[in-house]
């Protein structure tokens, strides 16, 4: 895995209907073939999100929810813990479409 992308700023967290003000630091990793080409959907986001010391609802722990990024974009991680720890994988039938 190869590190090819950092996040780090202030933006929305949305999870259960509702959106909450979080600051995010995410590092997103992507699997690299042999011959140093990206394997398409192999990849791993990982990182915290700062919940301003409000911890998260057991039932949203390992579920997906979607954080807006300061500059406009969103995407899709899973929080592994309370206090916003974020592992986020790429590849299998339920991530992508390529197997």
């Amino acid at each position: 895995m190869k590190a090819v992308e950092e996040y780090a700023g202030e933006g929305q967290l949305i999870m259960t209907g509702e959106s909450r003000p979080a600051g995010y630091h995410l590092t997103r990793l992507q699997g690299m073939a042999a011959n140093g080409l990206p394997v398409p959907g192999l990849f791993r986001i990982e990182g915290e999100i700062d919940l301003r010391g409000t911890p998260v609802a057991a039932a949203v722990i390992g579920s997906p929810v979607t954080l807006e990024l300061g500059d406009g974009r969103s995407m899709v991680i899973t929080l592994t813990t309370a206090d916003g720890r974020v592992l986020s994988e790429g590849h299998g039938p339920s991530r992508c479409l390529c197997c």
